[in-house]
């Protein structure tokens, strides 16, 4: 079967900056702000105090509601207090900020061994959650709550993603070709979580040392999952889009892959998922690529959550003179940071420092079509921007304006240089937001 979706492209790759590099840890910083609001869902609660010291691991807040993630000390040290710092996505949350003690002394909770080939469905999906694992790929959603689909909705294929379409991006990447195995194992537990009868690892043909690596470890362990391997094009890692190029099913307008028996998960979560139910570790650390232009030591590195981008960017040789603009994620669908006073999340892949400000003047729409040709979704974003532009939401929304999945897509090839997914993006929120006042 030829694997592609609808639409797409092929921006250049560039991720030769860190796609050779060894995988490295990064130094725990000097302090961490933990935020209670890094996934998709109701914030945390704290549950410790400023003064009360506390241990790598240890759980310093719960989740608030089922679509909630808990969220776990990454360093030893003493609580100072709730701060406020900025979210990758622009705006300020609360997070729990903690003074490294230099001890890395783990809670006794974590550590354990338990034989995971004997763990109930049950059993994974609340230590999943116990763990505050979540969509490791940027979405953040809780991982719990996709492995435990409605009782109508009958799960039979898990697809593992593994596109990291965006360019520059080489983090899941270095993951596949360090641990394979666990990426694997994770996979098992997740299968049997929700019941599925098969598993598919979606990965392009331009990490053919990942795709040996899991094929090879696949051999060891004796796991039957399928590693397809898929012509690189963007954005492949978009859930719909990923469904269709391996299994030609087509996830409705509004629907979920459920709706087509299908449960997507990062490579990510997988790996994070066999830690948690293996060996009890909730999830503390992941991999952040440091990269572009503005970057003279680029690196792939395992960053604790909360540590602040100005002390990853100084491990990494950050060059304010030659960086025009900062992002975090992938350049397609990353948001650019206005300061340095934010820190790093479950969702947080990338942080790239390029030299190009990204600063133009648009013009009006010529017509050209090239935005409808390209878009994966199959939508009208010509049509959708100028609704957003005039502030248009019921023609937006009956153009299915909130099936844009922000690949930003439209927006590069647009010879006019509209902002067309921003325009999208705004009218997303704001009819998300008028039918939330609906509801209350």
């Amino acid at each position: 079967m030829k694997h592609y979706f609808r639409g797409g492209i092929h921006p250049p790759e560039n991720k030769n900056g860190t796609v050779d590099l060894p995988l490295t840890k990064a130094d725990p910083p000097p302090f961490v702000a933990i935020s209670f609001s890094q996934h998709i869902g109701k914030p945390a609660t704290p549950l410790v105090k400023p003064g009360e010291r506390v241990l790598r691991g240890q759980l310093i807040a719960e989740q608030s509601g089922y679509v909630s993630a808990a969220a776990h000390a990454s360093i030893s040290g003493a609580v100072k207090g709730v701060v406020q710092v900025r979210h990758p996505l622009g705006f300020l949350v609360d997070a729990l900020k903690i003074e490294n003690d230099g001890l890395d002394e783990w809670d006794p909770s974590v550590k354990i061994e338990r034989d995971v080939d004997q763990l109930p469905p049950g059993e994974i999906r609340k230590i999943v959650q116990g763990a505050g694992i979540v969509g490791m790929g940027g979405a953040t959603f809780p991982s719990h709550v996709k492995l435990s689909p409605p009782p109508g909705k009958k799960i039979d294929t898990l697809i593992l993603n593994a596109a990291e379409c965006e360019p520059y991006l080489t983090a899941d990447d270095l993951l596949m070709r360090e641990y394979p195995e666990e990426i694997l194992m994770g996979a098992e537990l997740f299968k049997r979580a929700v019941g599925a009868r098969r598993a598919i690892v979606g990965i392009e043909d331009n990490k053919l040392r990942a795709v040996t690596a899991l094929r090879d470890a696949a051999g060891r362990i004796g796991s039957n999952i399928g590693i397809t391997v898929l012509p690189v094009q963007y954005p492949q890692g978009a859930e719909k889009q990923l469904i269709y190029a391996l299994l030609r099913r087509e996830v409705p307008s509004g629907g979920l892959p459920m709706d087509v028996g299908v449960l997507v998960h990062n490579v990510g979560s997988a790996f994070a998922g066999y830690q948690a139910c293996a060996f009890g570790y909730p999830l503390t650390e992941r991999i952040v690529t440091v990269t572009g232009p503005g970057i003279r030591n680029p690196a792939n590195l395992w960053v604790r959550i909360g540590t602040m981008a100005g002390h990853l960017l100084d491990i990494c040789g950050f060059d304010p003179e030659t960086t025009k603009k900062l992002v975090v994620g992938g350049p397609m669908m990353g948001l650019s940071m206005r300061d340095l006073e934010w820190s790093v999340v479950k969702g947080t892949n990338g942080i790239l420092a390029l030299d190009d400000p990204a600063a133009y003047s648009h013009r009006a729409c010529i017509r050209c079509g090239r935005c409808v040709e390209s878009c994966p979704s199959g939508l009208l974003p010509c049509t959708l921007s100028n609704y957003g532009e005039f502030d248009k939401l019921a023609e937006a929304e009956e153009y299915n304006a909130r099936d844009c999945i922000e690949c930003g897509i439209c927006s590069y090839v647009c010879p006019s240089k509209r902002p067309i997914v921003q325009w999208i993006r705004m009218e997303k929120a704001e009819i998300n937001r008028k039918k939330q006042m609906e509801v209350k």
